[in-house]
């Protein structure tokens, strides 16, 4: 029977540190008790081998003698996978090899499935992310990215700490899908016989706090749309969302930048990288650019939500777009730009200045009339974050909502509806405010080089496993 707690007093990398300096067949004296799972072993009469790896990553060897290890029998037939616990003296064998020569063991966990040549790495997808336990031991890297994943929530937290930003946690359940454009899941609550909706985004509550007098205020949320699966999307994932009372979306774009360089320079030593081999600098200041430059200088069209609408219909017909009868400016200025533009800005670049027929919580652009005040921060491509100079005015707010529940009933399963009570909280008045969100999975991916969600998502969502 295992034990039911075992006490260790280093780890093998912690052993690697202090000793990998010992001199072939040199003796400690200094005695340790490690555990960890069995990744290779073998025996030679008399003598018996086992290389242990646990939590820290490293990976040492035990080394069992029958004239010294109790229980040597015992030791000389366990299976690749179990977890062992041992107490020895830390030596390094005439071959070199730092080990720990045990006295005593014991049996932690037995594995009864044969790990067989899994240890050499699962190279097939599906079972790395349905077996993610057997993946994080087989493959090395994909523990590496994990421990990258939480280092790179704890820096952001503590960065957003430091610039007077306070978290807090909203609802999961809303009564109203509302905060972006997309598709929700919806449950039912028995008790309250209501239904309900997994949140698509926290932005409508944080807001809330803000008008509550949470002048700096973020989430890390997760959050749940319900839309197909890819590289870049899964159902649920993370999103990174602040608001900052007194600022624009200028103070935001400058938010972002420095927040990536940090955590570039934290992880890396440096804000110049690579993805997927090709160079990628991260330092400020990013290129601010609208979207009538981008897409005027990759797809060499012009497009404004001034121009007449066949112009617009005709220009999105001859770029692939599938144009809907619903479509306004706005919206085929948006599409054009996603299909000619957006997969070909390797940036990292603030695409400004967007439509308002497609950004209905923004704030109008001070200048551009039928515009508003948003950027989308595009690095490698893709989408990182999403940011507007906030919307205030209670009244508009309510013309846009109006609008959105227009398109949802009229099919559109993405658009807002009319959300009452945000526009209560707007009529006690929101300061001026900039927010910000930030796909956290996908700043995974940036900073530590992967091409796909699932690769940064330790339990990626699957269709369910036939037999």
């Amino acid at each position: 029977m295992p034990p039911y707690r075992f006490e260790t007093t280093t780890n093998a990398a912690a052993l690697r540190a202090e000793y990998e300096g010992l001199a072939d067949g040199e003796e400690t004296g200094n005695v340790v008790t490690i555990a960890g799972r069995v990744m290779l072993h073998r025996g030679q009469g008399k003598l018996a081998f086992a290389t242990l790896r646990d939590g820290s990553g490293g990976a040492v060897q035990l080394f069992a003698l029958a004239a010294v290890t109790e229980n040597f029998e015992g030791f000389a037939k366990i299976s690749l996978g179990d977890w062992v616990g041992a107490t020895g003296e830390v030596v390094k064998t005439r071959t070199g090899e730092l080990s720990v020569k045990i006295t005593t063991w014991e049996m932690l966990a037995e594995t009864r499935r044969g790990f067989g040549d899994k240890w050499n790495g699962i190279t097939d997808v599906d079972t790395r992310y349905r077996q993610r336990y057997v993946d994080l031991w087989a493959n090395p890297e994909t523990r590496t990215v994990f421990l990258q994943r939480s280092k790179i929530l704890s820096l952001t937290r503590r960065w957003l700490e430091d610039q007077g930003f306070i978290e807090v946690e909203t609802p999961v359940f809303h009564p109203i899908p509302g905060g972006a454009l997309a598709k929700p899941f919806t449950t039912h609550h028995n008790a309250l016989d209501m239904e309900l909706f997994l949140r698509i985004a926290p932005e409508l509550y944080l807001k809330r706090l803000t008008v509550g007098g949470f002048e700096r205020v973020f989430e890390l949320a997760r959050v749940f749309r319900n839309e197909g699966l890819s590289t870049r999307h899964n159902p649920e994932f993370t999103m990174l969302e602040l608001y900052q009372a007194y600022g624009d979306y200028h103070d935001v774009m400058a938010l972002t930048e420095e927040l990536v360089a940090h955590l570039a320079m934290e992880l890396h030593g440096t804000t110049k990288l690579t993805y997927g081999a090709r160079d990628l600098d991260l330092t400020p200041p990013w290129r601010r650019a609208t979207i009538t430059e981008v897409v005027q200088e990759h797809a060499g069209v012009h497009v404004d939500v001034q121009m007449p609408l066949e112009d617009l219909r005709r220009i999105a017909a001859e770029h692939g777009v599938e144009v809907q009868p619903h479509h306004g400016p706005g919206k085929l200025m948006l599409e054009i730009y996603e299909k000619t533009t957006e997969a070909n800005l390797w940036g990292p670049v603030f695409v400004m200045d967007y439509p308002k027929e497609v950004s209905p919580l923004a704030r109008d652009h001070r200048d551009v009339p039928e515009m508003v005040e948003r950027f989308e921060a595009i690095v490698a491509g893709r989408e990182l974050g999403n940011a507007f100079t906030e919307l205030l005015d209670p009244d508009e707010q309510r013309a846009r909502f109006s609008a959105q529940a227009q398109q949802h009933a009229a099919g559109d399963e993405e658009a807002m509806v009319m959300d009452e009570d945000y526009l209560r909280a707007l009529d006690y008045g929101l300061p001026p405010t900039a927010g910000l969100g930030i796909g956290i999975d996908r700043l995974v991916m940036l900073l530590t080089d992967t091409q796909s969600i699932r690769d940064v998502i330790l339990f990626p969502s699957l269709r369910t496993e036939r037999e």
